[in-house]
């Protein structure tokens, strides 16, 4: 059997047209915030990749030599913007971009993991005062998730500063503070007492730094909470983390005049696993899926996340210039399956086609007036077909618009062309006028 490669997959006209709806949702808010689209190749130097991903470096899919050049497929959009920016020397960019990724992962297909697929980014470059960017990327995931109407969701935000300063704070060694933080992300998924037990046991952390980093990591809230740290006696010891809760501070009470605190949690679990992220990272999960046909609701997991990454851009700058950035990638294809499913379960069909209008003729030996009409609706930009028949019958031309669900039908009979007139007929309602 002729298929696609393993976690790649074809998209049939109704997932196409989904997809299309949904993207289209994406990218009316990125340019409502002022983006501009770029867009770069796939196929990156294999060195612009490496070593930018942390433990993840080996899913880069790599290419053979190709004359002299070591290529890989793009796993993601933000370090080629990075490399974007630094190749043409921008220093000041408001840019979205929608392409697809390649990642050699093992794909789970059931929950929306594959290895080719989109990503939706929105990004924001230049030097600028502290967490005004920041607050208009949280915005942007909560537009998005509401105007998908994907049911309840919460957007964890917290800062390397904070996590790093927390674990340096309770004793963690600057060699272990990145296999550290790659534990402490675990909590959204299995409880604290397995990542305590792996802090200590794989880590090598003591069991003292363990359980003085599960008294902070355990801790969600808001601005008090925020206020609270301020004062704690170990945290204002380190610069580092007095840095991050006072951004913090401020990235809130912008929240709050855009009105979206309620959907926020300051969360000092969240690790993301990424190594470029500097300062703010964020994500955004569904709570349980309200979903009657299923026996057990499905936690999609994360469906949008990104943050601050202010050193990338200077990796790839001959002279180090540093060019701050902070970005927000929608998740897709997570949000895609569970749509996929919703429209399953309803039932609805989702029209492939934008078809307004079909041409049709009740009698015989009629086609040429058929062909000249359809040609007049498509030059002045009306979306119309009719059947590839000389002489189709006439209740086969109206279950072939009940079929596609397109809406009206022109016919244009003996009667209609001694009279000079097209009837149009509404398919639903069956009513008739003549024009």
């Amino acid at each position: 059997v002729l298929c696609p490669g393993q976690g790649t997959r074809d998209h049939p006209p109704a997932q196409a047209a989904l997809r299309d709806r949904l993207l289209s949702t994406v990218v009316s808010c990125f340019k409502r915030h002022g983006a501009a689209a770029i867009d770069t190749p796939v196929l990156e130097l294999r060195e612009t990749l490496m070593g930018k991903y942390g433990e993840d470096t080996k899913l880069i899919y790599e290419l053979q030599d190709q004359g002299g050049e070591l290529l890989a497929l793009r796993y993601d959009l933000t370090v080629p913007f990075a490399r974007y920016l630094a190749m043409n020397k921008v220093t000041n960019m408001k840019r979205y971009h929608v392409a697809k990724v390649y990642r050699r992962d093992n794909p789970a297909t059931t929950r929306g993991r594959y290895r080719e697929f989109y990503q939706c980014d929105f990004d924001i470059a230049g030097q600028f005062d502290p967490m005004i960017p920041d607050a208009e990327c949280l915005k942007i995931v909560h537009e998005i998730l509401s105007d998908l109407q994907l049911g309840d969701f919460v957007i964890k935000v917290n800062d390397r500063r904070i996590l790093n300063g927390v674990l340096a704070a309770c004793g963690v060694p600057e060699s272990k503070l990145i296999p550290a933080c790659s534990t402490v992300d675990k909590l959204d998924k299995v409880p604290w007492e397995e990542v305590r037990s792996e802090m200590v046991g794989e880590k090598g952390l003591s069991p003292e730094a363990a359980d003085c980093i599960g008294e902070y990591v355990q801790l969600h809230g808001g601005l008090d909470l925020i206020e609270r740290l301020l004062q704690d006696p170990k945290l204002s010891q380190n610069k580092l983390a007095k840095e991050g809760l006072g951004d913090m501070k401020l990235l809130f009470e912008y929240l709050t005049l855009f009105g979206i605190t309620e959907k926020v949690s300051f969360d000092l679990s969240l690790a993301r696993g990424l190594d470029y992220y500097t300062g703010v990272i964020f994500e955004a999960v569904l709570l349980h899926q309200e979903n009657e046909h299923v026996e057990e609701p499905v936690s999609v997991g994360s469906v949008a996340g990104g943050g601050r990454y202010d050193g990338l851009v200077g990796m790839f700058d001959p002279k180090g210039r540093k060019v701050p950035c902070v970005g927000v990638s929608i998740g897709i294809e997570r949000i895609f399956s569970i749509l996929e499913q919703r429209l399953e379960a309803s039932g609805e069909k989702l029209r492939t086609t934008e078809t307004q209008v079909l041409v049709v003729t009740p009698q015989k030996h009629l086609l040429a007036t058929r062909l000249k009409l359809i040609s007049e609706l498509w030059d002045a930009g009306i979306k119309a077909e009719m059947l590839y028949k000389k002489d189709p019958k006439l209740l086969k031309q109206l279950q072939y618009c009940e079929d596609t669900g397109i809406p009206l039908a022109a016919i244009v009979g003996e009667q209609e062309l001694a009279d000079g007139v097209v009837k149009l007929r509404d398919v639903a309602t069956r009513q008739e006028v003549r024009m």
